[in-house]
């Protein structure tokens, strides 16, 4: 599989073809344009990985052009700036507007190709950074060993290879997107991007966070973003209908149109559905596209729930201790043999999910270094109650107006946790319009997000 695909922007076609020549060599797809606005042309058709940029072009400089694309956002990729004539005020206004760096012509062999391997690796990280995979989590193989996870961890090692959809079936909190991620760092697209969508967090306008827009400019979508690498799409039968036969289209065709757009934008990418929901009962509904669910089950996987492999909740326990440990500095812990019992007979209505919370929970509250059965007895009686049945409790103190939001707060975060983040659902369930919902939500300070699967 390719390393990236490069394009590279110079007006001299004997450097062009001899780039091209040396980056194929090397594995990587590249693309040609010998002015500024063939650029413009080629990004807008393709999204790269890398831009070689010349500065010195005839109907337009290269720093125009950087500045132009520093300044409409979206999904940047990195720049290296060339040119035969460069100063090092012109290396410093091409930093300043975006460039990963400055190498000068003639060009050094290796210094060139160890730019693009480190700009290449920069990129990499400042997605997974930046959270452009939707809540990025440590990647790492399914923890267990049950025979449920050995016979799920090899069923990932022989699908995974292949570029096969794959449907991801489970109840929520159950383990699904770490499932989703062994299966991508285990296959041909590892080196690619992993780009998670929740549907439950699109904002008010899907098609545009899905497939890009050209509205001020070329702004990438996340099916391009994931181009070259794999996509989890997350409960996609939350999309309205007209979306998902969008969607139906451009994963039949690899093409589909960005909104405000009319060339057609290839994809290449690995799909990988999930849902906590039954499919078979949405598509009988109405409320999921017959064709889209067939794409999508090729292959399908079911995540059972933590409680029918129990006997790995102490191997959960342990995974979980280390991790808070190493990322947020929390004081080492040991379950004694009897808490860890309790726990192995607990029904987990929440899955791994709540396992997790659990473990973080008991790490905070105290350092003593033995998690003993009674502290672990005090901390499920921590859990919320079903709030479905009986009046919030609102502070009769309160001005009206706080009280309101108080309940607000309460009543719109029961919601988001029993529909694992689904606005969706929750804008049904509590009659509102969806964007009056996200309104209400981010003045809340509730985002989706942190309660999706």
């Amino acid at each position: 599989m390719a390393n990236g695909y490069i394009l590279i922007v110079d007006d001299e076609p004997d450097i062009r073809h001899l780039l091209k020549e040396i980056l194929e060599d090397e594995g990587y797809q590249v693309g040609l344009a010998e002015n500024a606005a063939a650029a413009r042309r080629a990004r807008a058709a393709r999204r790269p990985d890398l831009v070689l940029l010349d500065i010195w072009m005839p109907d337009e400089d290269g720093i125009s052009l950087l500045k132009e694309w520093h300044e409409a956002g979206g999904d940047p990729c990195p720049v290296i700036m060339m040119s035969g004539h460069g100063t090092v005020e012109t290396a410093v206004e091409a930093t300043r507007h975006g460039a990963y760096d400055f190498i000068e012509k003639p060009l050094s062999l290796a210094k060139l190709l160890v730019t693009v391997q480190r700009a290449l690796e920069a990129r990499a990280l400042a997605q997974e950074n930046s959270g452009l995979r939707r809540q990025v989590q440590p990647v790492f193989e399914p923890v267990g060993r049950s025979e449920v996870m050995q016979r799920l961890r090899g069923q990932v090692l022989r699908i995974a290879a292949h570029d096969t959809p794959v449907l991801l079936a489970g109840p929520a909190g159950g383990g699904k997107g770490v499932f989703a991620r062994y299966i991508h760092h285990s296959g041909p697209r590892a080196r690619g991007p992993f780009v998670e969508v929740s549907v439950a967090s699109l904002q008010e306008n899907p098609a545009a966070e899905l497939f890009g827009h050209e509205e001020g400019g070329v702004h990438y979508g996340l099916l391009e973003q994931a181009s070259g690498g794999t996509l989890l799409l997350d409960d996609v039968a939350d999309l309205d209908l007209s979306l998902q036969a969008r969607l139906l289209g451009a994963l039949e065709s690899g093409t589909f149109l960005r909104v405000g757009g009319n060339s057609p934008v290839h994809t290449d990418l690995h799909l990988i559905a999930a849902s906590r929901y039954n499919l078979d009962q949405l598509v009988g509904e109405g409320r999921l596209r017959k064709e889209l669910y067939y794409l999508l089950n090729v292959y399908p996987l079911h995540i059972p729930p933590l409680r029918e492999h129990a006997e790995d909740v102490p191997d959960l326990l342990n995974y979980y201790v280390d991790h808070f440990v190493r990322t947020d500095k929390l004081p080492y812990r040991t379950f004694s043999v009897a808490a860890q019992n309790r726990l192995r007979n607990h029904p987990w209505p929440g899955n791994v999910r709540e396992l997790k919370n659990l473990v973080q929970r008991l790490l905070i509250a105290s350092a003593e270094p033995v998690i003993e059965m009674k502290e672990v007895e005090a901390a499920l009686g921590l859990d919320l109650p079903d709030l479905g049945g009986g009046p919030i409790p609102v502070s009769y103190s309160l001005p009206l107006r706080e009280a309101r939001e108080r309940f607000e707060q309460d009543y719109f975060e029961h919601l988001l946790k029993e529909y694992s983040g689904s606005v969706n659902r929750v804008a049904q369930h509590a009659g509102v319009e969806r964007t009056h919902l996200y309104r209400k939500l981010r003045s809340l300070g509730l985002d989706p997000k942190q309660f999706s699967d």
